[in-house]
């Protein structure tokens, strides 16, 4: 039976590659990754281990990505794995957060082939890392989101927004308003990165690989 691998591959820095990711990839008949206009991030995180394997790059349509798109990319790795091979998709991140290998994978399961997830390390956690900022406390509650609500901020304790290009003032003044303290965080665990609290140098970052994070400021 075919096989495929979902591999998360991290914030970008090679180093956060789990073994099993690396053991798989350099295993797998073939690479499976999303198109961005011939570059993929997780590509280039794992391109020590490839070693000259076919690679396959999926076209998605621009804008709103449907149905018919996950049915031809899951009919295109389909066909590309051999029989008793194995193909590994690879995701920044991890490939259960905000991910089009999610609804993929959906089509994969009607197909006779076996579909295995190895996790990565989130952005997110990364940037806590990185920042030293604890994501959540013992009785705490966090938010992880890429549409932002300001009616959740009295329910939480602590957030990560992502995709804030275009609301970038709004969340901010969300955030003030409700006694959360935020960092800007961008290209995390890679040589641009950077963290920012400035909220005018925020307000005028326009880098895609970019997230805030905010904690309800307490006095204990």
């Amino acid at each position: 039976m075919k096989k495929l691998y979902g591999i998360g591959t991290g914030p970008g820095d090679k180093e956060l590659l789990t073994l099993k990711a690396v053991k798989e990839i350099e295993l797998a008949s073939v690479i499976f990754a999303p198109n961005n206009k011939g570059k993929n991030m997780a590509l280039d995180t794992v391109e020590d281990f490839i070693h000259g394997k076919k690679i396959v790059l999926l076209d998605f349509s621009m804008g709103k990505v449907g149905k018919e798109d996950y049915i031809n990319a899951a009919e295109i790795i389909y066909n590309e794995i051999p029989e008793e091979g194995t193909g590994a998709y690879l995701t920044i991140g991890d490939s259960m957060i905000y991910s089009t290998f999610i609804y993929i994978m959906k089509e994969l399961e009607k197909k006779n082939i076996q579909v295995e997830i190895i996790p990565g390390i989130p952005s997110f956690v990364a940037g806590a890392a990185k920042s030293k900022t604890p994501l959540i406390l013992k009785g705490e509650s966090f938010l992880l989101c890429d549409e932002f609500n300001e009616e959740v901020l009295d329910k939480i304790d602590s957030i990560c927004v992502l995709k804030t290009l275009e609301n970038k003032k709004e969340i901010l003044n969300n955030l003030e308003n409700k006694d959360y303290v935020y960092r800007y965080m961008k290209r995390v665990t890679l040589e641009n990165e950077e963290i920012l609290v400035d909220r005018d140098q925020i307000l005028k970052d326009r880098d895609y690989i970019s997230f805030i994070f905010g904690r309800r400021e307490r006095n204990d």
